[in-house]
């Protein structure tokens, strides 16, 4: 072994830059509208990954369920070039979103980017509210504000 693949096999990997375009979202949130309930953002240990936790209510229905945020990376392949998610809930449900934001706006597809199922929001000025709808094709969706309630 030569002492450049030495060195490389003892680097440590360090977390996409860009994954700190989502710093405003950690904390706890509470949820109105026709949604609500409490969110709570947290860095996982190393800066890779933001694990979300949610319980919320929708339609007379509780949910509680976990996301993982960050970039994809397959064993000895590149990191993904989105922000993508995996979402885990107490129904069921797993589903996959890609996040990205620019300036005050955040968006969060369903799927994959471009997708006709997105949510939309806006950070207030202070960086404490997060207003925003879902958008579904047809025609649904709903909205809400977020209110920052621990930093």
């Amino acid at each position: 072994m030569t002492s450049e693949n030495k060195n490389m096999e003892h680097e440590m990997p360090k977390p996409n830059p860009d994954l700190k375009t989502l710093s405003p979202l950690i904390g706890t949130w509470k949820v109105s509208g026709e949604t609500h309930g409490e969110i709570t953002y947290e860095w996982m240990e190393g800066g890779f990954f933001i694990i979300q936790k949610i319980e919320l209510e929708s339609h007379g229905q509780i949910i509680k369920g976990i996301e993982i945020i960050g970039h994809e990376q397959d064993f000895q392949s590149e990191p993904s070039k989105e922000i993508k998610s995996r979402y885990f809930d107490n129904s069921g449900n797993t589903f996959s979103y890609v996040y990205e934001r620019k300036g005050d706006q955040l968006t969060i597809w369903f799927g994959e980017k471009g997708s006709p199922a997105y949510c939309s929001a806006k950070f207030s000025e202070d960086g404490n509210t997060l207003s925003g709808a879902w958008i579904y094709p047809g025609g649904g969706g709903y909205t809400y504000t977020a209110s920052k309630i621990d930093k």
